[in-house]
This record gives C-alpha cells, sequence and structure tokens, in this order.
C-alpha cells in the first residue's frame, strides 16, 4: 500500500490536504488523474443504475438539512463510534483499530462496547503515540458534524453536515412521487458528500472526515423485499465486473444483528482484500419503512403511497445500495497495481479497465522533430474533442511510456519518420506493450471501438 500510495501522490491522483501547512489529519485532495477516474467511475455507476434503468431517477440534495430530520431519523441518538482515550498522553483511537492493529487474528466487527474495552486491559494494548497501557474504557462519540447556520452570533441556529446522503433522498419522496409520475417498484438516486467526525488508521482516501457517496433507495412492496436484496446483490456483483475489479479479492459479509444499524434489519458488505485486511467497499441494507415512517410521524406529512390502480395506501419498504465512490478509488488503484521485470529493470504500470481510465492515450512525436511535432499537435487537438488524451514532446520515449504506465493510458501513440512518407502511426498497448501500425486516419474510429 505504501507504493501505491507514494505513486499516487507522484503521479496526481491524490494529494495530503493542506500539506504547505502540516496538513489535517484524515482529509485528502484529489488531483488531475484521481479526479478524472472519480469522475469516469461516478459517470459510468450512474449510467449502469441510473439512465438505463426505465424506474429509477435521480436528484442531488442539500448538504444542510433542518436539524429535525437528524433526530427523527435517529442519527442524532444512534450514530455513533466507539472510541478510546489513553490516560498518559490524551491520544484517542477507534477501539476496534487499535485491536486489529495489535491483534490482527481477532474478529471485533460488530462486538458491543463492554466486550473491546475487555480485550484492550486484558492483552495489555499500547498507545500507538506514547506505548502506555492506561486507556479509559471504551465509549461512543456520535459522528455527526455539528456546525452553525446565522449571521448574528447570538441568533445563530445548531445545524449538521450530512452524515448520510440517504436522508436527502427520504426528504424528496413525496416531491419525486408527485413529479415523475413513478410508480413502485422504483429508485431515487444521487451522488453527494458526507461527512463524519471519525478518527482513521491512515489508508489513505478509504475512510476520510469527507468523503463521495453514491446511493439509491429502491422503494418497494414488504413482501417483495427478500428478492430484491438478491436482485441488487447481484447487481453490485455485476457492476465490480464491469470496473475490471478481482472478483477473487470479493467476498460478501453478513452484518450480525448488534453491527446493524439502527434502522437496518439486514445489511451486507462487499469486502475487498486490501494488505490491511477485508474491508468495506459497498454495501446493501434493507432499511423497511424505517425513514418514511419517521419523518412521517415526526413532520406530520402524509408519506404514504397510494396505488393509483388498486386504491391502496401503505408505506414503502427501502432496499439500499449504498457505494463509497472515494474508498473506491483506492480499490480500482489497488486491483490495477502491477509490478513486472523487462530486461533486467523494473516497470510499474495502473492496469486500468480502458473504460475507467483517465487519460485513454497519449501522442508523442518520436524527436523533437518540427515535422513529427506538427503532426502529432494535430491528431491531439483532433482527438481532443472526442477522447481525454494528452500530448507529450518530452522527446525521450522511453520516459514517455514510463509515465504514461504510472497513469493507467491504456494506448500510446508514436508519430515517427514512418508517419511522414506513409500518414501510419505506432500504437503501443499498454499491457502487452505490443505495438501495432494504424493509419492517422483510422484512429478516431478504432478508439471509438476499444474505449
Amino acid at each position: 500500500m505504501d507504493d501505491i500510495i507514494s505513486l499516487a501522490k507522484r503521479r496526481g491522483f491524490f494529494y495530503p490536504s493542506s500539506e504547505i501547512y502540516g496538513g489535517l489529519a484524515n482529509t485528502w485532495d484529489f488531483g488531475h488523474y484521481g479526479t478524472l477516474l472519480k469522475n469516469n467511475l461516478r459517470d459510468l455507476w450512474w449510467k449502469f443504475f441510473v439512465t438505463t434503468r426505465t424506474n429509477m431517477v435521480g436528484i442531488e440534495a442539500s448538504i444542510f438539512l433542518n436539524p429535525k430530520v437528524w433526530e427523527a431519523s435517529g442519527h442524532v441518538s444512534g450514530f455513533t463510534d466507539a472510541l478510546i482515550d489513553c490516560k498518559k498522553c490524551k491520544f484517542r483511537t477507534r477501539a476496534d483499530h487499535l485491536i486489529e492493529d495489535q491483534l490482527p487474528d481477532t474478529k471485533v466487527e460488530g462486538l458491543p462496547i463492554e466486550k473491546l474495552t475487555e480485550i484492550i486491559k486484558t492483552h495489555k494494548l499500547k498507545c500507538p503515540r506514547c506505548g502506555s497501557s492506561d486507556f479509559t474504557d471504551v465509549r461512543k462519540f456520535n459522528l455527526l458534524f455539528e456546525t452553525s447556520i446565522g449571521i448574528v452570533e447570538e441568533a445563530k441556529s445548531k445545524a449538521y453536515l450530512r452524515g448520510e446522503i440517504a436522508q436527502g433522498i427520504f426528504l424528496n419522496y413525496k416531491n419525486v412521487l408527485d413529479t415523475m409520475r413513478v410508480q413502485i417498484p422504483f429508485g431515487i438516486a444521487q451522488v453527494g458528500k458526507a461527512f463524519r467526525n471519525e478518527i482513521t488508521m491512515g489508508q489513505a482516501v478509504f475512510r476520510t472526515l469527507e468523503f463521495d457517496l453514491m446511493e439509491f433507495e429502491y422503494f418497494i412492496r414488504k413482501n417483495e423485499w427478500k428478492k430484491t436484496f438478491s436482485y441488487w446483490q447481484e447487481e453490485l456483483k455485476k457492476f465490480a465486473k464491469i470496473l475490471g475489479i478481482d472478483e477473487q479479492r470479493l467476498r460478501w459479509r453478513e452484518h450480525e444483528e448488534h453491527e446493524r444499524s439502527h434502522y437496518s434489519t439486514r445489511t451486507v458488505d462487499l469486502e475487498y482484500q486490501f494488505p490491511f485486511g477485508w474491508k468495506e467497499i459497498w454495501a446493501v441494507a434493507y432499511r423497511t419503512d424505517f425513514d418514511l415512517a419517521n419523518h412521517m410521524k415526526h413532520s406530520g406529512v402524509n408519506l404514504a403511497y397510494r396505488d393509483q390502480q388498486s386504491g391502496e395506501s401503505y408505506i414503502p419498504h427501502v432496499i439500499e445500495p449504498t457505494f463509497g465512490l472515494s474508498r473506491l478509488i483506492l480499490v480500482i488503484l489497488h486491483n490495477a497495481y502491477r509490478v513486472s521485470e523487462i530486461k533486467g529493470k523494473m516497470r510499474t504500470y495502473l492496469a486500468f479497465d480502458p473504460k475507467i481510465a483517465p487519460i485513454k492515450a497519449a501522442i508523442f512525436p518520436l524527436q523533437k522533430d518540427e515535422k513529427l511535432q506538427k503532426i502529432a499537435a494535430n491528431l491531439y487537438n483532433d482527438l481532443r474533442h472526442e477522447f481525454v488524451v494528452e500530448y507529450d514532446n518530452a522527446g525521450n520515449i522511453g520516459k514517455m511510456y514510463r509515465r504514461q504506465d504510472e497513469i493507467g493510458t491504456p494506448y500510446c501513440i508514436t508519430i515517427d519518420y514512418q508517419t511522414i512518407d506513409d500518414a501510419t502511426v505506432t500504437i503501443r498497448h499498454r499491457d502487452s506493450m505490443k505495438q501495432e501500425r494504424l493509419a492517422l486516419d483510422a484512429i478516431s474510429s478504432y478508439f471509438a471501438k476499444v474505449l
């Protein structure tokens, strides 16, 4: 992971946030290639789950919601992490992370805080900062970020940054019913920022204070939940295959009763095997009618669904597939990371599926020759209106190849002296390094087929 994170920072996928001021824990900024990769993943998700389906609609809800929303949803009282403090140096960390780090074979998923305290004290685990074993008991801390709304200090009102993006969907459920002519079953999807005041283990963009989620709430009849739950599990696996994620590194993990969120009757995580263990990347949860029923109760607004044919009214139940977009970047980087030896030299490259690669192709003139540079520049200007491509005329073909390998560019096009004679170019394939000649005027149609 250290090598992958180093490559990601060196090649502009992501950087530590506020780095010139010493950084800020658990915050990262996405660079040019990271932003392109993230946008490609987001757009592919939106196409697969939303625009190609006839019963899915999209929204973009506000980050700021009325504070009563979080009370009604149970987040003010039930959205917590188990944290522990070192009595000697006051270092605070998550109890489960402390145990996982020092007792890697111990299963801690979903254990109650009393059991976590017992494990830490029995094994005399040490503070990562000062080495002391003198800890407080494990306590629960709310993950919602508090903020204030208002200009005048005395008149400010408490608000929260959203800890999940689902509530904006539930709040707009009636608006969607009234405007979009949807019928059960249907889904409401969105992509957006969420914020959680939690402590992480420094695993780059896997878990951060601010992160991007992609999810939808799928509204159904209660008796349809088991069949619908299984259907969306299969769709998640299909999407993982589209992204080129290694199936051997994926597994489903069922949440035990005591670890499920307060709104869930059943939750399964799709986990990915990182070097630091199996970790959740996506999930499917059965939220029953918990959210709509609570918002109906607390707001006084009727949120029942009325069947136009039978006249029946009921509160729909909900299946929620959710996807962490920020952490998916780390999954994709790890999944694509390759190192091989070529003629005694190590070659590092990212084997992205071409559909998600930040840069689709790079165009090089073989030498700093005016004629070659002109042809290369013209080709670049032609292609960049259809594909995300780069132009490089550094002159050293080996260095240019290595740079494109490390950002995962699937194709490199070299303009050489034969191009002047017969209007053909060399196309190099990233993974195999094989090269072929192709006519200049055929490149656009070629890429339209392979990208």
